[in-house]
């Protein structure tokens, strides 16, 4: 104890142990316990379901520069037009006739907001992902794939949101961060792992049963999935005022929901929406994320530029790997490390890598290894959407459904703009130099920093102006359901630990 104590007293070993503590010892012990329950129920199926989710969506690149494009005659911005399907349908199908198309991907996450329905959702789309995978082993034209990835699109519609939204709703600020950036780092395994398959399966089961090795790659996704999914079922928490899970005694679900008070227990409703866009939560968010979607797009083109200079098609899959291994590292110590270091240094440093490399590929005439260097620069990329989905979640941290609208406005109004504007700036025609993409998001990627640097300074200033917002608000929803939450407490999750002004001075 005596060491851990003189640790602590350097700036530096403090922050080491903030990162890898993640079970405090001034916490009672049945907090502790409870957090070690949480952290497997929601860490193993989240963190799984993320990387096969990304599996899903990187397989259509690998697939199509290990055979698919030659076997489908899938050649012109075919590629395009697959990941258009994907978006499109993703936003259209989940849309609703009173939020209009913008607000898309809204009733999904409404349903996610359900306590009743939130521990079953998303283990039961995942079965269904599962069979698509099948299906996409045996397409025989270009139009067949289109219908299949519009439906997983519309599938996955409220999967990234969701998830997020249940980890904000069991966790504390100070907890969120750490556990936020172990699931993020699906996000790059997926990618990862799919590039390791499609080359192990081009190499040992290539023409196997008279199939393409790219075949195999759509049925070891499914077979893969189904069982992630039945995990789901059995330990998926849902929210706090969901029904209590069989892991949890009746004492420790209280405790789930003591630790996050919650200004209002409905989710997502009409006056949801009123209340969200009269603050500035909403307006930063939402245009923050539109461009971090196009400044990071390339990052996923790195086998493009490889297939044109004649590397063989194990290496095509294998190279970019190095880019999700180096995104799933930064996007795990950028979130992490954002709940006890400064948010806005964080961001800063990531985009600085992301910027010069967007300079490089949009000179492109340098030399391969800088080449290189810049593909692999992308790879920080993965600190930007978690450091940017952890603020929101720590921020709104007592409002289920402001917090939902705004997540889900982000992903809708992103994938919006994913539709039209890659198709401009990055058509399939173009690679691999993308002479119009890459000085485009060289723009996007600078707007970006901007837009979140002075969002939390403004929302700093903004919060610092309206200190009795969020207590009126906590009183009228007390009033009306009575469930007896001290509203001086609402504002504030980090009141519950020693560690909050860690978190609160961070931004």
């Amino acid at each position: 104890m005596g060491i851990v104590t003189s640790v602590k007293k350097n700036k530096v070993g403090a922050v080491v142990i903030s990162v890898f503590d993640w079970y405090p010892s001034h916490y009672p012990k049945e907090e502790r316990k409870l957090l070690r329950k949480l952290d497997l129920a929601i860490l193993i199926f989240g963190s799984l379901s993320y990387v096969f989710e990304f599996l899903g969506q990187q397989n259509i690149t690998n697939a199509y520069v290990s055979g698919m494009k030659e076997d489908l005659h899938a050649y012109g911005n075919q590629l395009n037009y697959y990941v258009v399907a994907f978006h499109k349908l993703k936003l259209i199908f989940s849309n609703s006739d009173n939020t209009a198309y913008v607000l898309g991907q809204i009733p999904l996450m409404t349903l996610q907001t359900k306590g009743k329905l939130a521990p079953f959702l998303l283990p039961s789309l995942q079965i269904i992902w599962a069979i698509i995978a099948f299906c996409q082993s045996e397409i025989k034209h270009s139009w067949h794939l289109y219908i299949l990835r519009a439906l997983t699109g519309f599938l996955e519609a409220s999967s990234f949101g969701g998830t997020h939204l249940i980890l904000g709703s069991w966790f504390k600020n100070e907890e969120l961060f750490k556990r936020a950036g172990v699931w993020f780092m699906g996000n790059s395994l997926g990618s990862m792992f799919s590039g390791y398959l499609q080359a192990a399966a081009y190499r040992n089961l290539d023409g196997v049963f008279g199939r393409a090795g790219w075949r195999w790659l759509f049925i070891v996704q499914g077979i893969i999935t189904l069982p992630i999914a039945f995990v789901g079922f059995v330990v998926w928490p849902g929210l706090p005022t969901s029904p209590r899970r069989w892991y949890m005694t009746e004492q420790e679900h209280a405790l789930a929901i003591k630790r996050i008070p919650t200004v209002e227990k409905e989710g997502i409703t009409w006056k949801t929406f009123k209340y969200t866009l009269s603050r500035p939560m909403w307006w930063i968010c939402v245009s923050c994320y539109i461009f971090l979607c196009q400044a990071h797009y390339w990052t996923g083109y790195m086998a493009l530029w490889l297939r044109s200079t004649g590397y063989s098609i194990e290496l095509v899959n294998i190279l970019p790997t190095f880019i999700d291994l180096l995104r799933a590292i930064s996007s795990w110590l950028g979130t992490t490390l954002a709940g006890c270091l400064s948010l806005r240094g964080l961001w800063t440093f990531q985009a600085s890598f992301v910027f010069f490399a967007c300079i490089v590929l949009s000179i492109w005439t340098v030399p391969d290894g800088l080449k290189f260097a810049a593909f692999y620069f992308g790879g920080f990329s993965g600190m930007a959407s978690p450091i940017l989905y952890s603020w929101v979640n720590s921020t709104l941290k007592e409002n289920y459904g402001e917090r939902g609208l705004i997540i889900s406005s982000m992903m809708t109004l992103g994938f919006c703009n994913q539709i039209w504007i890659p198709l401009f700036t990055f058509p399939t025609v173009e690679a691999p130099k993308f002479p119009h993409g890459y000085p485009a998001a060289t723009v996007f990627e600078f707007t970006m920093w901007a837009i979140l640097m002075g969002g939390v300074w403004y929302m700093n200033t903004w919060k610092a102006k309206h200190p009795d917002l969020e207590m009126r608000l906590a009183a009228n929803e007390d009033a009306s359901s009575g469930n007896g939450i001290d509203s001086a407490d609402s504002g504030s999750v980090e009141a519950h630990s020693k560690d909050a002004k860690t978190t609160t001075a961070s931004y």
